[in-house]
């Protein structure tokens, strides 16, 4: 994640062919005034026989506050903050207890936090302990609040763990830092690629067989656009022959460990690195082409360990609207050009600033947990599957303790909002669930993967950005139909399905909303022939059919 100031910072693309090239102009205005024909009931068509993009996962990450808090705090309260995270279940109502994630993203750490205060990286949260400080002997009671949290994910039904590194591991690094000092280049030591695979398949090997925890994908380098060289956290840049190199390094040891985890490349700084060059940036742009394209002498789609995905970042090109939009159809039109690879979105959180009239505070610092930033997240969910076309979305930091807006699950010490000094909540604290938490559960709880998203004919995904985004997806072995609404407007809209493909059975299906005053709480079945959408909500309808 690259941070402001020390707060804090396949029919894939087939989406497109129903999002046409608007931009919007005035991007706040539609949402923000009340629509006079919201009184009208509008026709919904959804086509169960045409298939986009299969779903794979949503997500979100350890980093960094799950280590602390995963170590040091009251089990009840540890069990609650995985319950928000991991539970599909639900109580006695049917309101579901959690999210249901079903990916968790686990920072495999580089050994600031043994480093202390020589390691540069002033604030203790953001160091991370390494399983070895040699290569040779492995401790693997480190990182035991990270593993806790992995090991109540899979207890709670997660099915898939990502391990990502922000720095090689300082006994490999060139600088002897988890921070960079060199630009351009990956920090790490001349002919050492072979030992920090090493340090990779040792580390999954040890968790498998010391934690019981199969790690399903890894994901070697983070951000690779980005120097690195402050003291904010562990990172590094790398070239993409950097990464190149690895990959081909690290393929055949996780075959000789007899290891299954997939190779994730990419987690590029946003999505403008991975279609297109970007000036100063040369040779960590184009990632799509370098990696994939047919007719590069780089792609490594051969490589039967290596997923054929590429990741970004939705940071910095989450606003104004029309950036948005044209980033995710640039992504998507690249990926679709490509072919047989899918595109993930694997890290957001606030850091735009776009202005009171869309985020309180205008920005990502000041910590919200009311329904404002919990619209714009869903805004730019809804964007990311269905103008970019993504089978997985993952939000940053699961958890935080500071007085920003980048947490699905915030703690405090009951007196303030965050943000105190490196003892503030390390121990103890109150759990704050957000309205994120639970308009991201609109899309984990109920879109499982291996759902499909099908065509909704005539919306158009682009303008709808300032009204009602929806998004269709199909479990063909259940029977069963998930729509996922989020309304931008101050105004309910109401709606008629018509469904082809499929008949809804009793024409009826269950609303779950989230807004100002309710979190994903269940409603009675509504009737498909004249359904509303409250204003600044976002709602799930759960039916099935025949």
């Amino acid at each position: 994640m690259k941070f402001i100031n020390n707060n804090k910072v396949s029919l894939l693309c087939a989406g497109l062919l129903f999002a046409n090239t608007f931009l919007v102009g005035c991007e706040s205005e539609n949402s923000n005034t009340s629509n006079t024909e919201n009184s009208a009931v509008t026709e919904l068509k959804v086509n169960l026989d045409m298939n986009l993009q299969t779903m794979e996962s949503f997500g979100a990450s350890d980093a960094w506050q799950c280590n602390f808090i995963g170590k040091n705090w009251p089990l009840e309260k540890r069990n609650k903050i995985a319950d928000l995270l991991f539970s599909n279940e639900v109580d006695a109502d049917g309101n579901p207890k959690g999210i249901g994630l079903s990916l968790w993203r686990f920072n495999l750490g580089a050994g600031s936090t043994e480093q202390g205060d020589a390691s540069d990286i002033t604030d203790e949260w953001r160091r991370t302990e390494c399983f070895t400080t040699n290569g040779v002997t492995y401790d693997m009671n480190k990182q035991s609040g990270q593993v806790w949290f992995m090991k109540a994910a899979r207890a709670r039904g997660v099915s898939k763990l990502l391990a990502f590194t922000n720095s090689a591991p300082v006994y490999l690094t060139q600088n002897g830092k988890a921070h960079a000092t060199i630009k351009e280049f990956y920090n790490l030591k001349d002919g050492k690629m072979p030992e920090l695979a090493d340090f990779w398949t040792t580390s999954l090997e040890k968790l498998k067989s010391e934690h019981g925890l199969t790690i399903d994908y890894v994901s070697p380098f983070n951000e690779p656009q980005y120097e690195w060289d402050g003291s904010g956290q562990e990172g590094s840049p790398a070239t993409n022959a950097n990464i190149y190199t690895f990959v081909n390094v690290l393929s055949p040891k996780l075959k000789a460990k007899g290891l299954e985890s997939q190779i994730v490349v990419g987690e590029a700084g946003s999505y403008e690195s991975l279609y297109k060059t970007v000036v100063g940036k040369e040779s960590r742009s184009n990632q799509i082409d370098y990696f994939f394209a047919a007719n590069s002498a780089k792609n490594i789609a051969s490589l039967s360990n290596v997923k054929k995905t590429i990741s970004g970042h939705s940071y910095w090109q989450a606003w104004p609207l029309s950036t948005l939009i044209s980033s995710r159809q640039d992504a998507a039109s690249r990926i679709q050009s490509v072919g047989g690879v899918s595109l993930w979105s694997s890290e957001y959180s606030i850091l735009e600033a776009p202005g009171t009239a869309e985020l309180p505070g205008g920005a990502g610092p000041g910590r919200d947990l009311g329904m404002q930033t919990a619209l714009w997240t869903a805004r730019i969910i809804s964007s990311d599957i269905a103008i970019g076309g993504v089978t997985s979305w993952q939000w940053w930091t699961a958890v935080s303790r500071g007085d920003y807006k980048d947490g699905l699950v915030h703690v405090d010490d009951g007196n303030s909002k965050g943000a105190g000094d490196a003892n503030y909540c390390k121990n103890d604290g109150y759990i704050r669930d957000a309205k994120t938490l639970w308009a991201l559960g609109n899309f984990s709880f109920f879109v499982k993967p291996g759902m499909v998203r099908v065509v909704i004919p005539e919306i158009d995904n682009a303008a709808a950005t300032t009204g009602v985004m929806l998004t269709a997806y199909k479990d063909a072995t259940a029977k069963k139909l998930v729509i996922v609404a989020v309304n931008m407007n101050n105004s309910a809209k109401t709606y008629k399905l018509n469904l082809s493909g499929g008949a809804l059975i009793d024409n009826k299906f269950t609303p779950y909303t989230t807004s100002e005053t309710l979190s994903l709480k269940k409603g009675t079945a509504v009737d498909a022939a004249s359904f509303e959408i409250p204003a600044k909500s976002v709602v799930t309808y759960v039916g099935m059919y025949k």
